[in-house]
């Protein structure tokens, strides 16, 4: 095993937790030869969810000479400690008050991943407030720097699935108040890019792929329990979360002002009633189904980032054994359900 990335390198199957959050932070060559182009230090704003903590120790073992920096409230403080151990350096700040938000210090390069999704239904304010308001203060505060934003596929109409995508130049059709919301921050992070010059990229993610949750996690799960799996949303594209947080990091050196969106996911759209029988091969049992696919969901393509990035490392087939493996194991599980089967926008 070595320390880079690798297709010919990757493991059979994945022993626990600790070896997880390693290989997730495992960069590639590529990842660690665009850092070294990259001027300056790296700080990475609500670094404290599922994605960040792993995507700070990427950035710091694909580039060990530089600062980077994780912010975050640090709610748990086992996140905090777990971060300081891996060389970053941490930041307690709550990104609603604009004081602790100025008081940040001047970095040249910052990864913006604060936001709200799951209860966005129960108390859509807070989300509003995280998914717009935070984004103005941040962009006020770090426009001499370059943002790279996450957002989601959830801002794009549903799409035929016999199509190619959506491509970037696709206008948002928001659904829900969480995706209108993530339309907001998308918005605002462009105002201020207009307004000060601001480069950046605004990543439209779809589904990052971690043993412990996402859309492959939740169909395995469901196949190995007898719960019925509704395929109306009957295609989704998922990626290693591990690619998608190499992806997001090089971005920093592909930003343009004003700031643009760039879609991140898996390169082929995976058939959910596949996946769905692969999980039951593996476990022996016959999986049950709740529904007809409908001809249309979050349809988007990848081809710019492939062209920027090359191909993801780790393919579906591995990703598909791997959590086919923990699932079967009973092991760890964030207990956050990725909602891809949702198409009413209500999270």
């Amino acid at each position: 095993m070595t320390d880079i990335l690798d297709f010919n390198d990757l493991p059979a199957r994945i022993d626990d937790e600790d070896a997880l959050e390693e290989l997730l932070s495992r960069p590639s060559q590529a990842l660690i030869d665009d850092l070294s182009q990259l001027e300056g230090d790296i700080m990475i704003l609500g670094v404290g969810g599922k994605i960040g903590p792993t995507l700070a120790r990427l950035a710091k073992r694909a580039a060990p000479a530089k600062r980077i920096i994780g912010v975050a409230r640090f709610s748990d403080a086992s996140v905090k400690h777990r971060l300081e151990s891996w060389g970053i350096e941490t930041i307690a700040c709550d990104l609603l008050e604009r004081d602790q938000v100025n008081a940040l210090p001047e970095t040249p390069n910052v990864i913006y991943m604060a936001g709200k999704k799951f209860g966005t239904e129960i108390d859509s304010s807070f989300a509003w407030a995280m998914n717009t308001f935070v984004p103005g203060l941040v962009a006020e505060k770090f426009r001499a720097s370059r943002i790279v934003v996450f957002s989601t596929l959830c801002v794009y109409p549903f799409g035929p699935v016999v199509s190619h995508g959506w491509d970037e130049s696709v206008e948002p059709k928001p659904v829900g108040d969480y995706a209108n919301s993530c339309v907001g921050r998308e918005r605002t992070f462009q105002y201020f890019s207009h307004k000060h010059g601001t480069p950046g990229r605004i990543i439209r993610l779809n589904y990052a792929i971690d043993m412990r949750y996402g859309v492959l996690f939740d169909i395995a799960r469901w196949v190995k329990n007898s719960q019925p799996i509704k395929v109306e949303t009957g295609h989704a594209s998922v990626i290693w979360q591990g690619d998608s947080s190499s992806q997001i990091i090089r971005a920093l050196l592909h930003c343009t002002a004003p700031t643009t969106p760039l879609n991140v996911g898996g390169p082929e759209l995976a058939s959910v009633r596949m996946l769905a029988h692969e999980f039951a091969n593996r476990y022996g049992i016959e999986p049950i189904f709740e529904g007809e696919e409908a001809p249309d969901a979050w349809v988007n393509n990848s081809l710019q980032a492939q062209r920027l990035f090359g191909y993801p490392v780790v393919p579906l087939g591995r990703m598909i054994d791997w959590v086919a493996d923990w699932v079967d194991r009973d092991m760890p599980i964030h207990e956050k359900p990725t909602g891809y089967e949702v198409r009413d926008g209500k999270f």
